[in-house]
């Protein structure tokens, strides 16, 4: 741990916040080196003034050692680690931001996948935003793509549930430290996030959940994946920030339709009038970004295929129901609609495929295939 005093000491030098020690690593390597620097050398880089090459050159960072040692040793006896800037385990995407955290607290392991997509939304959520967050994280988890969000209540909370669900990698990025477990009641899922992924915080051990953290911490959200999906979000959700951060990050970003009539959608349905990209299932993401799809998904029809083979003989009107199904759930009243079949029919091959465990029922008369299940 001692070797991470260096970086604790330029973070906390007056006036070097995360886009200019970014740029110092890049120049130098290293913050020893920083510290190293004449001032000649200092002021080569991009953005420098003379105020704050005077504040690293004259910055008594030896003297903060032991407060350093403090933090440094608490992190060890807790069991978390620190992963900095140049550290190859430091998530690659979040590498690309112009102000990427100079370091990370980590409880978990962080991986190196880059499979990850995020899914944030309201605090209060409704239950349609629960059951769509929670289905969306199972999916990616079962395409073996990590689901980060926030460990915020609501849909950060039922995103993570969905993942961990579904027997996959998640990661959530806290708006206080380590040891300020928020909101207290998810201190449970803490702990399973990071048997199954990481917990991450930019912020001291013991930060206080402070409202100021939030647009902070939601910059990472978005920079550590792929694109984020924004599910309920009123005008003025802090969700928004996430699809801006992620906007401005060269990010995509999706959003998922809810009630025309609901104000915790508003936000939601500007983003899709915006430009953002409608989201009804997880295979919306994997035709935006085929790149993460896994290779034996990338022919859906085979796929389907080879489920046939496996499954009891169904008949043809089975066999069309079944087919009209996939990994999201629908209402039997869409899937009505869809296939004009007349409701008690289809209720009755419904059942039947449910007996021949090919079809799953959840409440609210929702219908889905598991495919990950079957192949």
């Amino acid at each position: 741990m001692k070797e991470l005093a260096p970086w604790f000491a330029l973070k906390s030098v007056p006036g070097i916040g995360n886009l200019f020690f970014k740029r110092l690593i890049d120049h130098f390597t290293s913050p020893d080196r920083v510290f190293q620097a004449s001032d000649e050398e200092l002021s080569k880089v991009e953005g420098m003034t003379a105020r704050l090459v005077s504040a690293i050159m004259s910055h008594k960072h030896h003297k903060l050692a032991d407060q350093f040692r403090k933090e440094l040793d608490a992190v060890a006896e807790r069991g978390y680690h620190i992963v900095t800037l140049s550290d190859p385990a430091y998530p690659p995407f979040l590498l690309e931001i112009p102000d990427p955290p100079p370091f990370l607290y980590v409880h978990g392991n962080l991986g190196h996948s880059t499979r990850s997509i995020a899914v944030v939304g309201s605090r209060n959520a409704t239950r349609y935003g629960i059951s769509t967050a929670t289905h969306l994280g199972k999916d990616l988890a079962s395409l073996n793509i990590m689901v980060v969000s926030g460990m915020a209540k609501g849909i950060d909370t039922a995103a993570h549930d969905g993942a961990l669900m579904g027997k996959g990698r998640t990661i959530a990025v806290m708006g206080s430290g380590l040891e300020r477990i928020y909101p207290a009641e998810n201190r449970k899922l803490f702990h399973k996030i990071a048997e199954n992924g990481a917990v991450i915080s930019e912020f001291h051990l013991n930060a206080a959940p402070e409202s100021h953290h939030f647009p902070i911490r939601n910059r990472i959200i978005s920079g550590i994946t792929l694109g984020t999906v924004i599910i309920e979000a009123g005008r003025k959700s802090g969700a928004l920030i996430t699809a801006r951060c992620a906007l401005e990050q060269g990010r995509e970003v999706f959003a998922v339709p809810g009630n025309i009539h609901s104000f915790k959608s508003v936000g939601t349905h500007n983003l899709i009038k915006e430009g953002a990209k409608l989201l009804v299932n997880v295979q919306d993401i994997v035709d935006e970004l085929p790149h993460i799809l896994r290779p034996h998904m990338a022919n859906p029809q085979l796929d389907r295929n080879e489920i046939l083979k496996k499954l009891p003989p169904l008949t043809p009107d089975e066999e069309t129901v079944f087919n009209s199904l996939g990994p999201y759930p629908v209402h039997i009243d869409d899937l009505g609609r869809k296939l004009s079949m007349d409701p008690g029919k289809l209720a009755g091959i419904l059942l039947q495929l449910e007996l021949k465990g090919v079809v799953q029922q959840e409440p609210g008369k929702l219908f889905l295939i598991d495919v990950q299940d079957m192949i």
